[in-house]
């Protein structure tokens, strides 16, 4: 199994913790209720890049790129992507 399609088949364990949700809404200034949903439906579009190092997947789609933890699938951070 490849690295995309090990994360994607592995979509509903994927969550974050309350800090998690607030660094994630203001690095990206979102205005949704869920998060975790937000971070679920960009992660499973057709446009999202995603690779593995170490141990997290980073998914860059839609101008934002997202850090998750490949181990407990916990969604660190995401931020805007540079340049």
């Amino acid at each position: 199994m490849d690295t995309a399609e090990a994360l994607r088949s592995s979509l509903a364990r994927l969550h974050t913790t309350a800090l998690g949700i607030g660094r994630i809404r203001k690095n990206l200034s979102l205005d949704t209720a869920d998060v975790v949903a937000w971070c679920r439906e960009k992660i499973e579009s057709s446009g999202a890049e995603i690779t593995r190092n170490g141990k997290n997947w980073y998914i860059a789609v839609d101008g934002c790129v997202i850090t998750v933890n490949a181990y407990s699938f916990t969604i660190i951070t995401a931020h805007k992507k540079k340049g």
